[in-house]
C-alpha cells in the first residue's frame, strides 16, 4: 500500500534529519516538513477516509505510531538545543567576579567654588556666621545704606546693570557686590555682629582681569571696642591659612566710601606685592542707615574677588580661563 510504504520512509527518514538539526530555527524547519500542516504525515491522516476499513485501521495505526515517535525525537532534540544555546549566551555574558570594578569618570568642583569654600571655611573657624542675599537689589542697599554718594561714578549705568522691574520707588540693578547683605543683616540683629557673605556680583567690566559676572567674599565685624588692629591681625591670620604660614602682608591706604580710613591689603607672593582684597572700620554713616549707635559699637569690614584668589594663587594670567569649558584647563585645578 502507497501510504504505509511513504510512512515508512518517513520513519526511516526524519530521525536522521531530526537528529542532525543544528539550530531551533532548523529544527523548527524540520518539523513542519514531517509533521506539521504541510507535512506527508498529515497528507495521509487526511486521506483515512476514503481508504477500504481494514486498510484505514492499519495506516491509521501507523500514522499514530510514527507521529509519536517524530513528536517525541523532536521534543527530544529541541531540549537539546535549548540547553545549548542557553550555554552559549551564558559564556557571553560571563562575568569575573574577581575582576576590579571599572569606575566611571568622577567629577570635581570648579575651582572658584573650592576657593569660595574654602574661604568661608576658614573665616567660619575664626567664628564668623555665613550669609547669604539676593543678586537682583534696590539702589538703598546697594549704594545709599553703603554711604556711597549719589554722585559715585558706581551709580551710571556705564558701570552697573539696571534693571526693568516695573514701578518701584527706588531703582533696581544686579549687586555691584555681596555688601548690600551687610546693611540686610544689620537691620535683622543686633551687635555682635561677625558674618562673611559669599556670592556672584555684576559688573560692567570686560578685560583679561575683569568679568560682568564673578565672586565676591565680603566680611563685616561689628562689636565694642573693635580696632583697626583687629582687621589687621585677622586678615593677616587669613592670609597666612590661604597661602601659607609664612606669607607677608601689608596694608596701603585707600579710600572706600562705606569705610573710614580704609585700606587695601597686599600679599608677598612669587617675588613681588600683590593686591588681595580691600578693607577699612565702618563709616558711621552706615551704622546710622541700620539703626545702630555709633557712639557704642564699631567694626570693620572687608571684601575680597574669589576669581582674584584663584589668580594669584595658582598664577592664572587671565580671568577668562577660569569660565573656559575646555577640561584641558579645568583639569589642572582639581
Amino acid at each position: 500500500m502507497e501510504a504505509l510504504q511513504r510512512l515508512d520512509q518517513l520513519e526511516s527518514e526524519a530521525p536522521d534529519r531530526i537528529a542532525a538539526a543544528s539550530d531551533l530555527e532548523n529544527l523548527a524547519r524540520i518539523e513542519a516538513e514531517t509533521v506539521g500542516k504541510r507535512s506527508p504525515l498529515l497528507e495521509i491522516r487526511r486521506g483515512l477516509g476514503s481508504l477500504p476499513d481494514e486498510e484505514r485501521r492499519e495506516v491509521g495505526r501507523r500514522v499514530n505510531e510514527v507521529a509519536q515517535l517524530l513528536g517525541s525525537l523532536i521534543a527530544q532534540r529541541r531540549s537539546i538545543l535549548e540547553t545549548a544555546a542557553m550555554d552559549e549566551a551564558l559564556r557571553a555574558e560571563e562575568v569575573d567576579v574577581t575582576l576590579p570594578g571599572r569606575r566611571p569618570p568622577r567629577g570635581t568642583r570648579h575651582l572658584i567654588d573650592a576657593i569660595q569654600q574654602e574661604v568661608v571655611d576658614i573665616f567660619v573657624s575664626m567664628g564668623y556666621t555665613v550669609a547669604t542675599g539676593p543678586e537682583a537689589e534696590t539702589e538703598f542697599y546697594n549704594f545709599t545704606a553703603l554711604n556711597i554718594p549719589y554722585t559715585h561714578p558706581s551709580r551710571l549705568e556705564s558701570d552697573t546693570f539696571y534693571l526693568d522691574y516695573g514701578e518701584v520707588p527706588e531703582g533696581t540693578l544686579l549687586r555691584t557686590h555681596t555688601s548690600p547683605m551687610q546693611a540686610r543683616y544689620m537691620e535683622l540683629h543686633r551687635p555682635p555682629v561677625y558674618i562673611v557673605v559669599p556670592g556672584r556680583v555684576f559688573r560692567r567690566d570686560s578685560d583679561s582681569t575683569h568679568t560682568p559676572s564673578f565672586h565676591q567674599i565680603e566680611g563685616l565685624a561689628v562689636d565694642t571696642d573693635i580696632t583697626f588692629a583687629d582687621l589687621k591681625g585677622t586678615l593677616a591670620h587669613f592670609a597666612r591659612l590661604f597661602f601659607g604660614p609664612d606669607t607677608k602682608t601689608k596694608f596701603i591706604p585707600h579710600y572706600f566710601p562705606f569705610t573710614e580710613p580704609s585700606a587695601e591689603m597686599h600679599a608677598y607672593a612669587d617675588g613681588r606685592w600683590l593686591e588681595l582684597l580691600g578693607c577699612g572700620m565702618v563709616d558711621p554713616a552706615v551704622f546710622g542707615h541700620v539703626g545702630y549707635d555709633p557712639d557704642q559699637v564699631t567694626g570693620f569690614a572687608f571684601g575680597m574677588g574669589i576669581e582674584r584668589l584663584a589668580m594669584v594663587r595658582h598664577g592664572i594670567t587671565d580671568i577668562r580661563a577660569l569660565y573656559d569649558p575646555d577640561l584641558r584647563i579645568l583639569r589642572q585645578f582639581r
